[in-house]
């Protein structure tokens, strides 16, 4: 799979969560954070790094709902096999 068409499936992931109000704010405030990362103009390890370290921040937020929990799981496995190639 192309490196772009992951990228464009993160940001659909990420489009979900964000429209979930049952997400706590800051968490998706995070992804917000992780998402306008990801549409910079550094190098795509830089980018997905700085994605990663921020959704991580959050993973284990109390407040956040189990499926909300799941979802960023999934988020972040996707982010770390995009920085793997």
């Amino acid at each position: 799979m192309a490196v772009e068409k992951e990228i464009r499936e993160i940001h659909e992931m990420m489009e979900g969560l964000l429209a979930d109000t049952t997400i706590p704010k800051n968490v998706r405030k995070a992804i917000s954070d992780a998402k306008m990362r990801l549409e910079g103009e550094e190098d795509l390890t830089v980018k997905v790094s700085a994605a990663i370290y921020l959704i991580e921040s959050i993973s284990d937020d109390i407040n956040m709902p189990s499926h909300a929990r799941a979802q960023v799981w999934a988020l972040m496995g996707a982010l770390e096999s995009v920085k793997k190639r």
